[in-house]
C-alpha cells in the first residue's frame, strides 16, 4: 500500500495510530450510553456526569503523551479515565459502588484514581484539579522526571480562583503542564455567554504570559496535535500552555438533567452539536482515505461492544463492600 496515498488529510499518523483513537472513542461513548442505561435502571447509586460528544479531546490528548505522563481529571471524567488506560471493570464496578472498583466502591463516578497509570483522580469540586496538576509538575521538574502533567477542566472553572492561581504560579516557574479546557458552552445549565464577557477563554492565557490557542474539540487529530505541539514545548523547559477545545456533551450536566438539557439548550442547537460527533467523523476519515476498510472497522466495534458487556457483568457480579471495611482507606 502507498502510505502516501492513502492518508488522512493533514495528518501523518499511523494506520494502528489512528485504528486505537477510533477504538478508544468508541469503548468511551458505548461505557457512557450504559452508565445512562444503568442509572435509569436504578442500579447505580449517586449521578453520574457523561462524557458522550466530548470523547475527541479525551483520546486526541491521552494520544500524544506517555504512559508515565499525568493527567488530572474532573466530575466529566470516564472518559478521560479510559483514554488514559483505565480498566473498564474496575470502572464499571466502582460506579455501582462495588468492593472490586478502583476505589474499593467509595469513590463513585467522580472520585476515580488510579496512580499506577498516572491518573491522579477524577474531582468533584469544579476546578479541584488545578493545583494538583501544578504540584505534580511541580514535582516532576524539581526531580528532573521529564514528566509532564494534563490539566483537564470545563470552561466553568475558568471563573474560579484555583484556576487563576495556577496559571500564573506554573508561568512564574515554567512548570511541565498543560491545561486543556474543554468548553462544552455550559457550566451545568449557564451557558458561557452568561458567566463569562469574553468570547474565548483562551485569551485568558495572555493575563499570564503564556500561549493560549483554540482548537476544535470535535475533530480528534486537531486535538492530538495541538496537545502533542503543547506537550513537547512544556517538556522542552519553556513552561505551560492553555489550549481550549470547543466541544459539545450530547447529554445533559448529568444523567438526570430532563430532556438532556433541553429546558435551557434549543433543539437546534443540540442537533447541531450531534452532528459534529468525533467518533462517525474519524469513521467516516478512515474510510474514505481507504487507511481501513469496513470489515476492519465492524471487527474493533464487536470488540468493543464485548468488552463492555464483560465490564457490566463483572460489575454487577461483584460484591459491595462489608459494613466493617467503612472507615478503611479513608483519610480526613
Amino acid at each position: 500500500m502507498d502510505k502516501k496515498k492513502h492518508q488522512i488529510k493533514n495528518s501523518n499518523l499511523s494506520k494502528e495510530k489512528l485504528l486505537q483513537m477510533y477504538k478508544q472513542m468508541l469503548r468511551i461513548r458505548r461505557f457512557e450510553e450504559e452508565v445512562r442505561e444503568l442509572y435509569k435502571q436504578g442500579i447505580m447509586p449517586g449521578l453520574a456526569h457523561l462524557y458522550m460528544g466530548e470523547e475527541a479531546v479525551a483520546v486526541g490528548a491521552c494520544s500524544a503523551i506517555k504512559k508515565d505522563d499525568y493527567i488530572t481529571s474532573t466530575h466529566r471524567g470516564h472518559g478521560h479515565l479510559i483514554a488514559k488506560g483505565g480498566d473498564l471493570k474496575k470502572m464499571m464496578a466502582e460506579i455501582l459502588g462495588k468492593k472490586t472498583g478502583y476505589c474499593k466502591g467509595k469513590g463513585g463516578s467522580m472520585h476515580i484514581a488510579d496512580f499506577d497509570l498516572g491518573i491522579l483522580g477524577a474531582n468533584g469540586i469544579v476546578g479541584g484539579g488545578f493545583a494538583i496538576a501544578v504540584g505534580s509538575a511541580l514535582t516532576a521538574d524539581y526531580l528532573g522526571t521529564g514528566k509532564i502533567t494534563l490539566c483537564f477542566f470545563g470552561d466553568a472553572a475558568t471563573n474560579q480562583g484555583s484556576f487563576h492561581e495556577s496559571l500564573n504560579l506554573a508561568s512564574v516557574w515554567k512548570l511541565p503542564v498543560v491545561f486543556l479546557c474543554e468548553n462544552n458552552g455550559y457550566g451545568i445549565s449557564v451557558s458561557q455567554a452568561r458567566h463569562c464577557n469574553i468570547k474565548d477563554l483562551a485569551e485568558r492565557a495572555k493575563s499570564y504570559g503564556i500561549p493560549g490557542k483554540i482548537v476544535d474539540g470535535m475533530d480528534v487529530l486537531a486535538v492530538y496535535e495541538a496537545t502533542k505541539e503543547s506537550v513537547e514545548y512544556a517538556r522542552e523547559g519553556k513552561g505551560p500552555m492553555l489550549l481550549e477545545f470547543k466541544t459539545h456533551r450530547f447529554d445533559g450536566h448529568h444523567v438526570g438533567d430532563p430532556g438532556q438539557g433541553a429546558i435551557y439548550r434549543s433543539k437546534d442547537e443540540m442537533e447541531e452539536g450531534k452532528k459534529k460527533c468525533p467518533i462517525k467523523r474519524l469513521r467516516k476519515q478512515l474510510l474514505e482515505s481507504k487507511l481501513s476498510t469496513e470489515k476492519e472497522i465492524t471487527f474493533i466495534e464487536d470488540n468493543v461492544e464485548k468488552e463492555i458487556r464483560e465490564a457490566i457483568e463483572y460489575a454487577k457480579e461483584s460484591p459491595y463492600p462489608e459494613p466493617e471495611e467503612l472507615m478503611e482507606d479513608v483519610y480526613a
